[in-house]
This record gives C-alpha cells, structure tokens and sequence, in this order.
C-alpha cells in the first residue's frame, strides 16, 4: 500500500529541533541543525521547505537581536543625555549671618546632594527674615530660609510666597542677658534696656511676647543695632537684654564674658511659634516645581545628615565660611537646634513636616497678637505646602 504524500512544510514546524554533540543553546546555529526522520524518511537533505523555515526563524531571530541592541543604545543615550545636562545654578538666601542653625545646608552641599538633584546651589548670608523674603518675592533669590512669621506676613500683604517646609517647628526665640542683671521674669524688664535689630523675625514677634507678657514698649529701653552691635551692646553692659536665638547668642556671650547667662525662651510666655522654614515663590511652583521637589528632596537629605553627624555638619560650614566662629561653639549650637526639628506631633516623621495643627496655631497667634490679616487664622493651608516633600 502507497503511503500518503506528506507536507513537509506544515509537519516540519511541529517537530523538535535537536543538536548535535557541543551545539548551544536552545536552537543552534543553522550548519548545526539536524532534521529528524518522519515515519522513517530521511528529509536532511531533500527538504528545502524546511530549510527555508530555518532560514526565516534565523533572520527573525536576527532582527529582534537588533532591534533590543538599538534600544538598549538609545535608553543608554538617554540616560547619558539627562547625565550631562548642565545642573540649574540656584540661589539660597539664609535669613542671616551664617551660624549654626545653617550648617545642615552646607554639608549637603558638600556632600552633593544639590548636585545629585541637578542644581548648583550658592548660599548667601542674609541680613534677617523680612528682606530674604522680599527677595525671594521679588526673584532675586530662589528659595530662602526665613522664619515662618515674616512668610505669613508678608503672604497676606500680597507678597507671592509660600513656605515648602518648616524646619524649626519649636521656637528658638528668647530674650538672652546675663544673669548678673537678674531678669528673670517679666517685671523685672520694666526700666531695662533692650537691644534688638529692626527687620528681623524676633523684631515681628515682639509685640506679641510684650502682650503676652502684659508689658507695653514704653516701658522699657528699645535700643536698635546690626546684628553684631547688639550682641555686644549685652557684652560691654549697654544693654540688660537682647533678642535671640537660644543656640546662638546666649553661647557667644558666655564665650566673651566668661560669665553665667540667662535665657528665657518665648515659649515660656506662650508664644511658641513654627519657626525657620524654607520660602519660595508661588511663580516657581508654578513654572518649575521639579526644582522645589529636588531642592527639598536634597535639603532633608541634609537635615538627616546633620542629625546623626553634627560634627561633619559644623565642619562643612566652617570649609564654606572659615570666619563664621569657633568650631565648638558651632557644634553646641547645632546640638541645641537639633531638638526643635520636631514636636511630639512629628517626631517619627522626616525633616520639613510640620504638623497643620501646629501651623495654624501659630498662624492664630500671629493674627491676634501681631497684627497680621484677621483673613489669615481662616485659611492656614494657603501659607505652606508639604506637597514638594519627598514621600
């Protein structure tokens, strides 16, 4: 009996390629290949159909290799492309002379984790809170570091800022003297001499602390000076008191006295305020706000740096600015800054993330005792975002 003519073509794509000895791989190259025998016929040598599908799958096999070559070579390129892209220049204006409180910025600048985020950062001394807001409203500085008040305030004058995170959220506000003038509750002030400096962040909340603390400025000695003038109007004895940080100041009086200082934070009379936070334009968050998200995303990386090293913190800015005081000095300042990076609220959350029940008491505070905007204590969440904050 005849057998049926068999399609070579239709049968050979259902068998099973096999190697011989040393071939690799799950199909081999085509001089490897070896055709199986169908119902005893021998089709190696006779079956040009199947070739030509070996031929086919071979060019297929080909071209797809290519085609992964060519877009593993144009992701590469792109990534290399993105790589060299020139990083942003940028300008980060302090709210004051370069101290302490500063030093988490420098030692992510020179750490780059600005650079890492693609901008070239330059950190400038300010001269107080309300003018590095002015200029960041005015565009002349890109982000600033400014207290939390001068931005309210000057956000309900119209002033297009915003803050994308507050650093301080204790505050470090306090009335600093030495103890020898024996101040050490609000009726001793009266007929004393303070000294502070007009235009700065403890300027704007006084009125605040002298309501809170039933006394009026009249009765008391207003004495007004540059940040240097008043703290050594404190030091040669011309002044009993003087507005300042309690990681600051205090510190270097001590330091030049070489005697006992008093401090007696704001907090103590109920006003404990957000404090340092860092201030952009609402124009920014508008035309670039991956330049914030990459600004705060490597500031917090700072931050949480500066915690667990304080030293290398304190180090990084005294490479920045050699004249900005001694190194110990520096790293107990630090130390006593680290504290206020979080309230009981925040404690297990990153840098940057007040709490909204903690900033819009302070914004209160602010509309009842400093004259800011009555419209302000209804609308807290129009002065600060935590949407720019790395998750």
């Amino acid at each position: 009996m005849q057998r049926p003519a068999l399609s070579i073509c239709s049968d050979a794509r259902r068998k099973t390629w096999t190697t011989r000895p040393g071939s690799r791989g799950s199909m081999p190259p085509e001089s490897d290949l070896v055709l199986p025998s169908v119902l005893g016929h021998d089709f190696a040598n006779q079956s040009a159909c199947t070739k030509r599908h070996a031929k086919l799958f071979y060019r297929e096999r080909t071209l797809n290799r290519f085609v992964a070559s060519l877009l593993a070579i144009l992701i590469l390129g792109s990534v290399a492309t993105a790589q060299d892209k020139p990083p942003t220049k940028a300008i980060f204006l302090l709210n004051w002379y370069v101290y302490s409180e500063h030093a988490p910025f420098f030692l992510g600048l020179e750490r780059g984790y600005f650079s890492q985020e693609g901008i070239d950062l330059q950190i400038q001394e300010g001269r107080g809170s309300v003018p590095t807001v002015q200029a960041v409203a005015g565009g002349t500085a890109d982000f600033g570091y400014a207290d939390v008040a001068s931005v309210i305030k000057a956000a309900t004058q119209g002033a297009p800022v915003i803050t994308t995170g507050v650093l301080l959220q204790k505050s470090p506000m306090a009335l600093i003297g030495l103890t020898e003038r024996n101040i050490r509750v609000p009726a001793d002030m009266r007929g004393k001499t303070v000294a502070t400096t007009p235009g700065d962040s403890l300027s704007l909340v006084w009125p605040l602390l002298l309501k809170k603390m039933g006394l009026k400025e009249d009765e008391l000695t207003v004495v007004s000076g540059d940040p240097q003038t008043k703290l050594n109007a404190v030091i040669n004895g011309r002044a009993d008191l003087m507005l300042g940080y309690l990681m600051d100041q205090n510190l270097r009086i001590a330091k030049a006295t070489g005697k006992p200082v008093t401090v007696i934070p704001f907090s103590d009379f109920g006003v404990n305020l957000v404090s340092s936070c860092v201030v952009v334009s609402q124009n920014m968050l508008t035309t670039n706000p991956d330049m914030a998200r990459r600004f705060m995303k490597a500031a917090t990386r700072a931050v949480e740096a500066a915690e667990k090293e304080p030293e290398a913190a304190v180090d990084a800015l005294l490479k920045a600015y050699p004249k900005a005081g001694e190194r110990q000095l520096l790293i107990d300042g630090l130390k006593l800054t680290l504290p206020l990076y979080h309230t009981d609220d925040t404690r297990d959350q990153p840098a940057f993330r007040v709490s909204p029940a903690n900033f819009a008491n302070s914004v209160t505070m602010l509309v009842e005792y400093a004259g800011v905007n009555k419209s302000a204590a209804s609308r807290p969440q129009d002065f600060y975002t935590l949407q720019y904050l790395p998750k």
